[in-house]
């Protein structure tokens, strides 16, 4: 036997018994050399009325963000939710408008990772309060194109200053059932208004409705403030669940998994 052979035949068996783990390594990859998941931050910006605001909070603390940033941390694919809360109670689609020139807003959307709105049920409380003599669905009808207008310059400020921004719009419920006893249409008119809100929104990429109506339906007892109008505690649970399922429905948010 040549000498030569005699070591190539001890490397061999030392591979083959103390060193069989490097070999099975180079054959099979460890699962822990796969990709690991890595956490990331989430910059939420919310704008709009009382909604966002967070009235009818009894701790004020924000309404639905509050009960929206503890579903979202607990996300294993994210590290942090950070939410910018700029809600204004009262504040109809013209108002909002202007409050999106202010510098301090813009520089939070073009930051921002999502941008939730909440908008639309002062617009239609306009028409209760301006036609309250003579209330009818034909002034409720009326008043959606320019809504619609609204909207739409609001979609289109958000997207200037962030293209790639998500954006999340919530719908109206019905609170007005106190008030509109009289009107057999109450809820096609809001349902009219939701549909408009869908419309807008289904123009752009990257963009949600967020439907709330049903979630208020025959329940307004249980889930509104003492004013009759905006979400307890309860309600707001309510809404941020609704809006945390939106946001996860088909990796809307591409939050690693």
């Amino acid at each position: 036997m040549k000498k030569w052979f005699i070591p190539l035949l001890i490397s061999v068996a030392l591979a083959l018994s103390g060193c069989s783990h490097g070999i099975t390594g180079l054959l099979f990859k460890s699962a822990s050399n796969e990709k690991k998941m890595v956490p990331v931050p989430l910059h939420i910006v919310s704008i709009g009325d009382s909604l966002t605001e967070g009235v009818g909070d009894s701790k004020g603390r924000g309404g639905y963000t509050y009960y929206l940033k503890n579903e979202l941390d607990a996300l294993k694919g994210v590290k942090k939710t950070t939410i910018a809360n700029y809600g204004v109670k009262g504040n109809r689609t013209d108002q909002l408008l202007a409050r999106l020139q202010n510098e301090k807003i813009r520089k939070s959307i073009e930051d921002s990772d999502v941008v939730i709105i909440t908008i639309g049920g002062n617009d239609m409380m306009k028409v209760f309060r301006e036609n309250i003599s003579n209330l009818n669905k034909q002034e409720f009808e009326a008043a959606i194109p320019g809504y619609k207008q609204r909207l739409d310059q609001i979609f289109r400020r958000v997207r200037a200053v962030n293209p790639d921004a998500k954006i999340a719009l919530v719908g109206l419920y019905n609170p007005f059932s106190k008030w509109l006893t009289d009107i057999k249409e109450a809820d096609q008119m809001l349902a009219a208004w939701n549909n408009a809100s869908k419309a807008v929104a289904s123009r752009y990429k990257n963009t949600v409705f967020i439907p709330v109506a049903d979630i208020f339906e025959n329940n307004e007892d249980a889930l509104l403030y003492d004013d009759h109008f905006h979400p307890n505690d309860e309600g707001y649970k309510r809404m941020s669940k609704r809006i945390y399922r939106y946001l996860l429905k088909g990796n809307f948010l591409g939050i690693p998994k």
